[in-house]
């Protein structure tokens, strides 16, 4: 099977895929991947941790590196739960919240080998 990469740009999903964003803990989805999880994949204002629709938000915005780790865990986790589901993971934390991809992306190293969790070319 050739290796599967999330697109830079997601603007539909199919049927059982979800859009994996940055949040922040108030689910006050105004901008970036969040702004876009919230207008088309069924993000929920107010709600900033967890499956929502066709997304699944991962707090990014409340300190640092190591406070978004147990939410990362939490969403690998939840995504092996449901193989049934395939998630696209954006490069979270890297917009907005002013992470660069290397503080990120070793977050997501027990991501690797789960076939239904799609990472950023490079993570």
């Amino acid at each position: 099977m050739a290796e599967r990469f999330t697109p830079d740009r997601i603007t539909e999903l199919g049927e059982n895929e979800i859009f994996v964003f940055g949040s922040n803990l108030a689910g006050a989805h105004g901008g970036g991947a969040a702004l876009l999880a919230y207008r088309k994949f069924g993000a929920i204002w107010g709600q900033g941790v967890g499956l929502q629709g066709q997304s699944y938000g991962i707090p990014t915005m409340q300190g640092g590196v190591e406070t978004i780790a147990p939410y990362v865990d939490e969403f690998i986790a939840f995504a092996e739960a449901h193989p049934e589901l395939t998630f696209f993971v954006t490069k979270i934390g890297c917009g907005i919240a002013g992470f660069s991809e290397a503080e990120i992306s070793p977050l997501f190293k027990a991501a690797h080998g789960i076939a239904n969790i799609i990472l950023p070319r490079g993570w």
